[in-house]
């Protein structure tokens, strides 16, 4: 199907999937008005994601019920528009509540994920800070001049914090980890995280805590220093940059996706671009024209706007400051 010829899309709302692990909480849930259970252990809230078992599905209109596999396959180019053909949708949305602290990993890249079985995408991703307790940090790259011998033996002796370059972070806070960097979440962070539709992850410390069963969680150290990217140093808190729309900041532009903070107090138009957009108040809340639901997309809440819609009408409740994310 061409993307001008006529085609079933319309703005895409997605049943959240829910991952509970060890360091997950309840702001899901109290924070971002999630359906969770009542379990205390509430981690991650994947809202879009085409990620092999894992798949969102459709809650309005005529295609309810359809998982984003599925669109993808049957719906690609009026979908995905200029990035048509893809195997799978490229992106994953989540939220991720840290109750605790989680452990210290990284991601491969592409050419590594490649060559795993089954083939992945390597995970470059970008987390955008929605609430954070007093105090709370992240870690984001190696401090400078830590090389593998250094880290490998830090490692070893189960003090791998020597090594990681510590931030403290506030609301609004955008940070870029691409593929390689090693990381970790702080306690006390609420965050939304936009990255490649991947899951191939290697734990490299788990702070010295037990899980569920009392046994050490395992780690993947030998994998996971060979997909270290040692020349990259610390990572920084992302500087917004201006674009030629006084209503729209740049926080990322990568090769795998572009994330934009849009603020307004009026009618917006997203789209048109020949590509698809996933968007995301941060505060305030928006209608959307040709959303089948009829309700507000608020905090929280993320909305697929495919490529073949063209221009949306975003009509805001008041002064409203948006996530907006898509392929470059």
């Amino acid at each position: 199907m061409g993307i001008g010829k006529k085609s079933p899309l319309y703005p895409l709302r997605f049943e959240p999937l829910f991952k509970r692990y060890l360091w997950g909480g309840r702001r899901l849930a109290t924070e971002l008005g999630k359906p969770i259970g009542e379990e205390e252990d509430y981690a991650e809230s994947w809202d879009v994601v085409d990620h092999g078992d894992n798949q969102s599905r459709v809650v309005d209109g005529p295609l309810a019920g359809t998982t984003l596999g599925q669109l993808v396959e049957t719906e690609g180019e009026p979908l995905l528009g200029k990035h048509y053909p893809q195997t799978s949708f490229p992106l994953l949305w989540k939220f991720l509540d840290a109750h605790r602290v989680l452990s210290v990993q990284v991601h491969p890249d592409d050419a590594r994920g490649a060559v795993l079985a089954p083939p992945d995408r390597g995970k470059t991703e970008a987390w955008i800070v929605l609430a954070a307790d007093s105090e709370s940090v992240l870690y984001a790259g190696l401090r400078e001049g830590v090389d593998r011998e250094r880290f490998e033996q830090a490692i070893a002796d189960g003090r791998s914090e020597e090594c990681l370059h510590r931030i403290e972070v506030l609301p609004g806070d955008c940070i870029y980890i691409p593929a390689g960097t090693v990381h970790a979440l702080g306690k006390g962070l609420l965050i939304a995280e936009i990255q490649q539709s991947s899951n191939t992850t290697y734990r490299l410390y788990d702070w010295n805590r037990t899980g569920a069963d009392g046994k050490p969680r395992e780690l993947h150290i030998d994998h996971g220093l060979e997909a270290i990217d040692f020349s990259r140093g610390p990572v920084q808190v992302q500087q917004p940059q201006k674009t030629a729309d006084p209503q729209r900041e740049r926080l990322v532009e990568g090769d795998h996706f572009t994330i934009d903070r849009r603020r307004f107090t009026r009618q917006q138009t997203i789209g048109g671009d020949v590509r698809c957009h996933l968007i995301s108040p941060l505060s305030g809340s928006v209608m959307v024209a040709g959303d089948p639901s009829g309700k507000p997309l608020s905090r929280g809440e993320v909305l697929l706007l495919p490529a073949s819609l063209g221009e949306v009408a975003i009509e805001p409740a008041g002064e409203v400051t948006l996530l907006d994310a898509y392929l470059p």
